[in-house]
């Protein structure tokens, strides 16, 4: 058992993303705002009106601007998110499956290739030997 002294109080686990960037994190917690006060307006009119309020016509009204502008907002995580990887690049590794058949694949060619050379060698000083011995 651990004591309370050995024990640490905050620990740190890796994660299993990377970090977002600034501009698209910026967007996604506007968007989430943006969103949650939509749907609050959207409660406030839908209770107005139930209650035959004179505030449930500006509030639903109020509410359709603001679904434009929360769906926009979505739309600009996106496009930002987009923007970024276009211009900063989008660091693109190849799956560890693709690599390791490119590289057999390189192996075979260079192999196929080095014993094209030895055959082509081997050949020509055979030929070349006997050439010889037969004049000796």
């Amino acid at each position: 058992m651990e004591t309370a002294a050995g024990r640490e109080l905050w620990v740190d686990e890796p994660v299993g993303r990377r970090r977002m960037p600034d501009p698209v994190r910026t967007a996604a917690v506007r968007a989430v705002l943006i969103t949650a006060l939509t749907l609050i307006q959207a409660m406030v009119a839908f209770f107005c009106t139930l209650t035959a309020s004179w505030l449930a016509f500006p509030m639903v009204l109020s509410s359709v601007g603001s679904t434009v502008v929360a769906t926009w907002s979505v739309l600009d995580v996106w496009v930002t998110r987009q923007v970024w990887n276009q211009r900063h690049g989008v660091v693109s590794t190849p799956s560890s499956t693709a690599r390791r058949l490119r590289r057999e694949r390189r192996r075979a060619r260079r192999a196929a290739r080095a014993e094209a050379r030895a055959a082509a060698r081997t050949g020509g000083r055979q030929r070349a030997g006997d050439n010889r011995l037969s004049r000796a």
